[in-house]
């Protein structure tokens, strides 16, 4: 499949996700009207605002309220800055997402076996461009509410964590419709072969992808090391205080948690972790053959979504061992679904190249090695 029949499904799913967060934002005015908490209770009310909230273009009421600035003037560039970060918000969502799918989609096409994988990797590249397209915009949402010079780094880290459930619920919706437009377009561009990758080598490469994961989810996110990274403080200003953007941005987890629990909770985390990892493991161990040229760039997209997919799970097996939880409503059960995306991001990334180099380093070292079937797999490594 060339990049220009991938780019039909790519730009339509992307405009699809694009539409689908605008609208759900704009729905967010239905939870304020009279009534509303009667329905579907206070709890929920209030969490789906939460959820709605970052995708809404109504400011806030703080921003609602001109007059509660020094001045009318002011507020006018409040409200302006408001609205110019949901634009880029928006525009961000589209601008990270079809490059992604663009690749996606032309190294896995939805073709020969590859359907359910092709639409989970485009599921987990929205949640990605989402997660992304908040951090790119924040810094103006953050200048709006007239404080962008206190801890502003802090402020990002919890601006970043925003609208997740809502991206999830969009993204499934734009995979949907990106896959049949997509076998469409491959009918077109004729066969497409998965790459050959010996088994050991495929073993070897996603063990070594494995292990990047690893050092996110049981060493940095073991808590003494988290709370030396939060304690990160390099000097005085408006970049001070890194350490709870750090914090966010590369842990997957919580290892030492739950803390004070007896040990069948502590086993039941830890055989989570271990499921993610095993999961990863089995991902970046199919994945190469999944794709009609393993290259570098799409081990690193693929291996990302591999990771968004695993970290989906575990969190919802956390949420299905919850307990009590489901007493409480599905709103507040679902709050954690899509965390810690960003470090899913960046080890997901790193995992993926490492895969890759090392696909491509056995590769070479068999062709130097002589014969038919080596030489053929460096061809397609």
């Amino acid at each position: 499949m060339t990049y220009r029949q991938a780019a039909v499904p790519a730009v339509a799913a992307g405009l699809l996700l694009t539409v689908l967060l605008w609208w759900a934002g704009s729905s967010a005015q239905v939870l304020h009207l009279r009534g509303a908490t009667d329905v579907i209770g206070g709890q929920a009310t209030a969490g789906l605002e939460r959820w709605f909230a970052p995708w809404s273009y109504d400011p806030p009421t703080a921003l609602r309220n001109i007059g509660g600035f020094p001045g009318a003037d002011d507020g006018a560039r409040y409200l302006t800055l408001y609205r110019t970060g949901m634009q880029i918000r928006f525009a961000s969502v589209f601008a990270f997402f079809v490059p992604g799918a663009l690749l996606l989609i032309r190294r896995l096409p939805p073709v020969n076996g590859r359907v359910p994988a092709a639409s989970l990797a485009l599921w987990a590249w929205g949640l990605v461009a989402g997660t992304l397209a908040v951090t790119v915009s924040a810094p103006w949402l953050i200048a709006s509410r007239g404080n962008a010079g206190f801890r502003f780094l802090p402020q990002l880290a919890s601006t970043v964590s925003g609208g997740r459930q809502v991206v999830l619920a969009s993204a499934l919706v734009a995979a949907a419709a990106a896959v049949p437009i997509a076998r469409i377009t491959a009918r077109a561009s004729g066969p497409a072969p998965r790459a050959v990758v010996p088994a050991r080598a495929a073993r070897l490469a996603a063990t070594a992808g494995t292990v990047v994961i690893a050092v996110s989810l049981l060493v940095l996110s073991y808590q003494p090391v988290a709370a030396r990274i939060q304690a990160v403080d390099p000097g005085t200003g408006v970049l001070a205080e890194p350490g709870e953007l750090l914090r966010q941005w590369l842990l997957l987890g919580a290892w030492s948690g739950p803390a004070g629990a007896p040990v069948d909770d502590w086993l039941l985390y830890r055989a989570v972790d271990a499921l993610l990892l095993v999961l990863v493991w089995w991902a970046l161990r199919h994945l190469p053959a999944l794709l009609t040229r393993a290259t570098v760039p799409a081990m690193a997209a693929g291996a990302v979504c591999a990771t968004v997919l695993g970290l989906l799970a575990c969190q919802t097996v956390r949420m299905a061992v919850g307990g009590t939880d489901f007493y409480q409503g599905l709103v507040p059960l679902a709050d954690g679904l899509g965390d810690h995306v960003t470090a899913a991001l960046v080890f997901g990334a790193v995992a993926g190249i490492t895969a890759a180099l090392l696909l491509r380093a056995m590769a070479r070292r068999a062709e130097e090695g002589g014969g038919t079937a080596p030489h053929a797999q460096g061809r397609n490594v």
